[in-house]
């Protein structure tokens, strides 16, 4: 028994961390292929494309974005693959109906992908049913879904700042407090 536990602690000292995003590396060692919900998270342990576990450590709010190269504590990059999952496009026929499914999105704090021409979301049936009572045209496809990142996740940006679009570790929200007129000041 003490040697199975040696070779349970070897691997552990031995097992990749990803924690920082470099913009080019010489050598890609794997893919890390996954769904946005676990790009999204800070910690998270996972197996690459070449059959390796990695553990993950990002900021908290981060999110890996698809095409992202990570590199490890011994200096080998990965590259991030966003996996194809169950999402719902959603076109209408012109810009202001597509406009108003995108408000009632957002009225419902639902994460969207932007295209052009159509809107990205992950399947869900009752958002699916309200777009269609808006008159979209929601058609269920396996893809990869990047929604925006929202006004405070960095993806805007202010007169002066060094703004790189594809930041996929800017800081998003995980809860936001609403401020209404009514609120005591």
């Amino acid at each position: 028994m003490p040697q199975q536990a040696s070779e349970t602690n070897e691997k552990r000292i031995t097992m990749l961390t990803l924690h920082t995003k470099v913009e080019q590396a010489a050598e890609i060692t794997a893919q890390l292929i996954l769904p946005y919900e676990l790009r999204e998270k800070s910690r998270l342990r996972a197996t690459m494309s070449n059959g390796e576990e990695v553990g993950v450590f990002t900021l908290r709010g981060s999110v890996m974005r698809d095409g992202d190269l990570m590199q490890g504590d011994d200096g080998r990059v990965v590259q991030i693959v966003a996996a194809l999952e169950p999402t719902y496009r959603v076109q209408c026929d012109s810009a202001f109906a597509l406009l108003r499914c995108a408000f009632h999105l957002g009225n419902r704090h639902t994460q969207a992908q932007l295209g052009d021409g159509f809107l990205r979301i992950r399947e869900d049936s009752v958002l699916k049913d309200m777009l269609q009572g808006l008159g979209a045209t929601v058609t269920a496809e396996n893809a990869s879904f990047e929604p925006e990142s929202g006004a405070y996740g960095g993806g805007h940006q202010h007169a002066g700042d060094d703004y790189h679009p594809r930041n996929p570790l800017a800081p998003i929200p995980l809860r936001q407090r609403i401020h209404r007129p009514s609120d005591p000041r």
